[in-house]
């Protein structure tokens, strides 16, 4: 037992003299964002707690308003968290590649009903023949709405579809003028909230996966592959640490969402955690796993990939992009490599 004890004492001790020798020289790295998102979160965690700086970084965050600006000003910044639309046109475009799914974000996107008619719908979903679906065209939710459609046996010409920003649609379901509307979350609890409307079917009872991406500049993470293994080692820590001390992650969430806009109940910052897992280091390794067969994240990027090909995201003279060429696991097989940064990825506190 002494010596169990010993080790243990000598592995903290070496650890701790490790991330000691790397907050003495701080590296600058430069994140994009978005505010008012659970997969932001991480970040306000990592400041808050002080965990950049034990793995010798020094961030400056950029928030954007969504994730095409985002993209298109990808060479001011080095890595980022950006939904899988934009992830994947920042891999044709400018170079970007996926190195993590922050979330898995299926269940929180997806249609809605309200108004005199929605029990008739949600019983009868094919009803929904000859009328109008509002959502944000060319963005996730877009996709999860198509799927739902086929799965109601519904095609494109069966309903008018009419693209509006997610506030519009709330706005519209709220006053009455619209009854079927697509949104992604927090969105969805507004509109569950204060509208009324109920839930008719998601990404994830349509069977398709809608992950949120970290994403890095190419030329820059070749360059420093070690920088963007410790950035990647404290989103994972504090997503661990948003899992396991959920009062104390709540009050962080609120306080980011706060600060950009968003105000939702507590219920509905619950829903966040639940509806939305997370991946652990040696989850992410699995879904990256490619042996011979393509990853379930090769899966997940080409399905979004060959939406944003139908819906004209993507140029005619655009090729889908191979996810070997930008899908990879490399920088989380480095911490998984790295005693110290793998302790450090997969600490709770």
């Amino acid at each position: 037992m002494k010596k169990l004890i010993l080790n243990t004492m000598v592995a903290a001790l070496a650890a701790l003299a490790t991330t000691a020798a790397l907050a003495q020289d701080l590296k600058e790295v430069r994140i994009s964002s978005q505010p008012a998102l659970l997969g932001s979160v991480p970040f306000l965690v990592a400041e808050q707690k002080g965990w950049w700086k034990d793995v010798g970084l020094k961030v400056t965050i950029t928030n954007f308003p969504a994730g095409a600006p985002q993209i298109a000003a990808s060479k001011s910044w080095d890595v980022g968290y950006t939904g899988s639309v934009p992830a994947v046109l920042g891999a044709v475009r400018f170079g970007l590649h996926t190195i993590a799914f922050s979330d898995d974000q299926s269940a929180t996107n997806g249609l809605y009903v309200n108004g005199p008619n929605a029990d008739a719908i949600i019983r009868n979903p094919a009803s929904l023949k000859g009328g109008t679906v509002f959502l944000t065209g060319n963005s996730t939710v877009d996709l999860a709405a198509r799927s739902c459609l086929q799965k109601f046996g519904l095609g494109k010409a069966d309903v008018t579809v009419r693209s509006m920003g997610q506030a519009e649609i709330i706005a519209a379901m709220s006053s009455g003028s619209a009854s079927v509307g697509g949104l992604w979350a927090p969105n969805t609890y507004t509109v569950e909230e204060k509208a009324g409307a109920k839930p008719l079917c998601s990404g994830k009872d349509a069977g398709v996966m809608v992950p949120g991406n970290i994403v890095v500049r190419a030329e820059w993470a070749k360059e420093n592959p070690q920088l963007v293994a410790r950035f990647l080692a404290v989103y994972l820590r504090a997503q661990r640490f948003l899992a396991a001390n959920r009062a104390e992650g709540l009050a962080m969430m609120k306080k980011h969402y706060e600060a950009g806009g968003v105000v939702i109940s507590e219920a509905a910052m619950n829903k966040e955690f639940d509806l939305r897992p997370t991946f652990d280091l040696a989850a992410q390794l699995a879904m990256f796993n490619r042996g011979a067969q393509p990853s379930n994240a090769d899966k997940s990027m080409n399905a979004i990939a060959a939406f944003m090909k139908e819906v004209g995201s993507l140029r005619a003279d655009e090729a889908l992009p191979d996810p070997k060429t930008y899908v990879v696991d490399d920088y989380l097989k480095l911490i998984d490599r790295d005693p110290v940064l793998k302790a450090f990825a997969n600490r709770t506190n």
